[in-house]
């Protein structure tokens, strides 16, 4: 795995070995990696990277959150639960030299505390496919004011998902068998 774009561009991320199969890591492919950040950076969305304060949920080896800091984001906080994960974190944070704009939390996502940091305007929301914790993590971190109003969701599953109540739909799309799923967050999210 690799960062595509931006000025962190073909610096290879630690490899992830044999993952954690028990903690369901699957990291995002690269090719998939490329087209939805092609997607999110061709206008529609404006520059959903610049100056951004970017929330990774399920974080796994952080790549997604990696991408967005390669392509302007200021600051990245990164959450998930599993130990291997947490060590693919902390090494990859380590091989790009971006400590200062990234906070680990080592913690199911759907029991985040209230939050004391800057909302985030761009979250990834990357669940063990099929075990319904999107949602609950979606909602958590809302209501603890992790997210900024509008900001914009992007979730990945193995099939497309309903936005939360007060949440936007913007659109569904399909690489291979991953769908991800992008919506905004309510114009009022933050402590909801």
């Amino acid at each position: 795995m690799r960062i595509i774009a931006g000025t962190l561009r073909g610096r290879a991320l630690a490899a992830v070995g044999k993952g954690d199969p028990s903690a369901h890591l699957r990291p995002t492919t690269d090719r998939v990696r490329e087209s939805l950040f092609n997607m999110l950076a061709g206008g529609r969305f404006g520059d959903p990277f610049e100056d951004a304060v970017v929330l990774d949920l399920f974080a796994g080896t952080g790549a997604l959150g990696f991408e967005a800091l390669s392509r302007g984001a200021a600051r990245a906080i990164f959450v998930d639960d599993g130990r291997t994960a947490n060590t693919l974190l902390r090494e990859n944070i380590r091989l790009l030299g971006v400590a200062e704009h990234c906070r680990i939390f080592n913690r199911d996502a759907s029991r985040l505390p209230q939050s004391d940091d800057s909302p985030a305007t761009l979250v990834f929301l990357d669940p063990p496919y099929g075990k319904d914790l999107g949602a609950r993590a979606l909602d958590t971190a809302a209501a603890a004011g992790w997210i900024a109003p509008e900001a914009l969701i992007v979730w990945e599953e193995n099939a497309p998902q309903n936005p939360l109540p007060g949440f936007n739909l913007l659109e569904n799309k399909r690489y291979g068998d991953t769908h991800v799923t992008l919506m905004t967050a309510p114009p009022d999210s933050r402590g909801r």
